[in-house]
């Protein structure tokens, strides 16, 4: 099979006793017509994502990937996803893949067309970039201001913090600022000063000998991959810690990285034009376990 591929799913109720979801799955040309013009993905962006990695054939962290959007999906009040029918689905585009290189799989869940919307999903597989010299040469970012306080989410939970949305056009426009500043990518501070995560990223920093990352609170996605290298921290004997980050401390860390499902482990080698230290042999080690994960 070649890519991109694309499979359209007719979600089922979370609590459907079936098993077989064969034929619930309905591939189709990428480049073909498959969503409606009204669809509200389209139309609003009202609709929940993953992006997951599939490496040399191993799917990676296909649980926590679902489990993170069934938690998105009850932010939103989206119906519930069959937890089952998205590990077929997921299962069903794995056996139809190339099974060496890198793959990017993202699902989708939209709230559909309304009037009286009807959920629509699907699934599409496609080459990740080449992201081998960034891993190696790490990044430049800046800090950029999310525009909100911390706590905004415990405050505002109409405001979907904790969710991933498909709205994304602020992560896309922070890059693009990013881009004019010079730099590689963001990093999103609250309007006080406290560290939240990139567009499309997990922080790490070390600091005292002790790896630390924002508390994962409603207005921080839990990212699948930060916890996978706090994992493998934690079994080579370092020490982690979830704390709030506040932008000194980022600015004064040992070592910055940023990490991802498809890009995985990068060093951020300068922030705001200041060049900061960085740790090639840790990033290096960080990237050979993420990219031997296996689901």
């Amino acid at each position: 099979m070649t890519l991109p591929f694309t499979l359209l799913i007719d979600p089922v109720p979370a609590d459907s006793p079936r098993t077989d979801f064969s034929d619930t799955f309905h591939e189709v040309n990428s480049d073909a017509p498959a969503l409606r013009v009204d669809d509200l993905s389209a139309q609003r962006g009202d609709g929940i994502f993953e992006t997951l990695g599939f490496i040399d054939g191993s799917p990676q962290e296909v649980g926590p990937h679902i489990g993170r959007l069934c938690n998105s999906a009850e932010i939103c009040e989206l119906p519930a996803p069959n937890v089952a029918q998205w590990f077929a689905a997921i299962t069903h585009a794995m056996e139809r893949l190339p099974r060496t290189g890198e793959i990017a799989l993202k699902i989708v869940l939209s709230r559909g067309v309304e009037p009286g919307p009807v959920a629509t999903a699907w699934l599409q597989a496609t080459a990740a970039p080449d992201f081998g010299p960034v891993r190696t040469d790490g990044v430049r970012a800046v800090t950029l201001d999310r525009g909100y306080p911390r706590g905004v989410a415990e405050q505002a939970p109409w405001l979907l913090m904790g969710a991933k949305t498909l709205s994304y056009a602020v992560n896309m426009a922070a890059l693009r600022e990013a881009k004019r500043r010079g730099a590689d990518d963001t990093i999103f501070l609250t309007h006080d000063g406290f560290v939240l995560e990139g567009p499309t990223s997990s922080v790490v920093i070390r600091s005292g000998g002790v790896y630390v990352t924002p508390v994962p609170s409603g207005a921080i996605l839990h990212g699948t991959t930060q916890q996978s290298v706090f994992e493998y921290l934690q079994a080579a004997g370092e020490r982690t810690e979830y704390r709030d980050l506040t932008a000194p401390e980022l600015r004064a860390a040992d070592a910055v990285w940023l990490v991802s499902s498809i890009r995985m482990a990068v060093h951020v080698t300068e922030l705001d034009g200041q060049s900061l230290p960085t740790d090639p042999e840790r990033t290096l080690a960080l990237n050979r376990h993420l990219l031997a994960r296996t689901t």
